[in-house]
């Protein structure tokens, strides 16, 4: 079965897709870049209110790929108590060596002393890779290696089309077919819109992520519209049953 992840940057809008039975809570700041940020104090208050009761993911920002600066992102995150940690591999950065440090945090020991007992041994890492960016998939292979749990398929520059606008159907199979391959939770995303729920069904991901179609005449900063996210959670269940 395919999910639906929808992206939310404050309490409201957490508890309005809670309450639409989504799949994975999203938190970050679409005002601030493609991945942009919520602060960790927002992050902990939201984690606090949805109780365990929806999987919950955040965003470390739109941050150049350095394996110190997102070493330190994710560490901060990881406090949060949220569920996933999603970090953007943006181009013409160090992208294994940012993997193999991020290695040290999914593969810590809490008890060593080298990390607060409060962070976990296992975090659960997704690498976000940017189709309108020529993704080396490649990289897939590492993540596995490196102890992330998953992969997603997004956009940077979001007044480009959608991910079925700006990859080949083909890339985006052979996507899918890679993170499935690794046994890694896969994610498309990237301006999605309700009309792409049919044509990416097929590749059966774990997950299909929105802000855009969730919000007010489709802007991915102006507020959730209930009634929208409403008809892409059907769309999805839909398209799951036929």
């Amino acid at each position: 079965m395919t999910g639906m992840l929808a992206s939310v940057n404050s309490v409201e809008e957490a508890s309005l897709v809670l309450n639409a039975n989504v799949d994975i809570i999203d938190l970050k700041q679409p005002a601030l870049g493609a991945l942009g940020a919520l602060e960790t104090g927002l992050v902990k208050k939201i984690v606090t209110e949805i109780d365990g009761r929806c999987p919950v993911s955040a965003t470390v920002g739109d941050l150049p790929l350095q394996p110190e600066i997102v070493f330190n992102a994710v560490k901060a995150m990881a406090d949060t108590g949220v569920d996933y940690i999603k970090i953007g591999f943006f181009p013409d950065g160090d992208r294994l060596g940012t993997v193999e440090k991020l290695s040290a945090l999914t593969h810590a020991e809490p008890a060593s002393g080298r990390f607060p007992a409060h962070t976990p041994s296992n975090l659960a890492l997704i690498a976000v890779l940017f189709a309108d960016a020529q993704p080396d998939l490649s990289i897939i292979a590492s993540l596995k290696n490196a102890g992330f749990k998953g992969v997603m398929l997004d956009t940077m520059n979001k007044n480009n089309g959608s991910l079925t606008q700006v990859m080949a159907k083909t890339d985006i199979a052979q996507f899918v077919s890679l993170a499935k391959a690794h046994q890694l939770i896969c994610g498309l995303a990237g301006s999605l819109r309700l009309e792409d729920i049919p044509e990416l069904m097929p590749y059966q991901p774990d997950y299909l992520g929105f802000r855009g179609a969730l919000c007010m005449q489709y802007n991915r900063t102006a507020q959730l519209n209930k009634h929208s996210v409403a008809l892409i959670k059907q769309a999805i269940e839909h398209a799951d049953t036929t």
